[in-house]
């Protein structure tokens, strides 16, 4: 499984790609996948009619995104994207912190 320094809720932006630029929190990260899902972006899915489910149609179904295309949005000042890095406090326990303004991240 991979580890990623993306968490769920972190406010991100799409750096590359079809949706390059568009910037909303992350709803779930897909380990296995190297993928995040982010709010707002979804794809259209053409889904045919069944015996369970009888409607067909299209249906716009949230899409991810390769975590290699997104980048965190600085906490403090909204428009710069920075990267993110560990500290560890004196009580040993390990924090996530934004490289550029060294606030602290949930």
């Amino acid at each position: 499984m991979n580890k990623f320094k993306f968490k769920k809720g972190d406010l991100v932006k799409i750096v590359a790609g079809k949706h390059k630029g568009t910037e909303g929190p992350i709803i779930s990260v897909l380990h296995k996948k190297s993928r995040v899902i982010i709010e707002g972006i979804t794809n259209v899915k053409h889904v045919k009619p069944s015996q369970n489910n009888t409607e067909g149609g299209i249906r716009q179904v949230p899409a991810s995104v390769h975590i290699s295309n997104v980048a965190l949005i600085d906490p403090k000042n909204k428009k710069e994207i920075t990267k993110i890095s560990y500290q560890i406090a004196d009580n040993g326990k390990k924090n996530r912190i934004a490289r550029k303004s060294k606030a602290h991240l949930s």
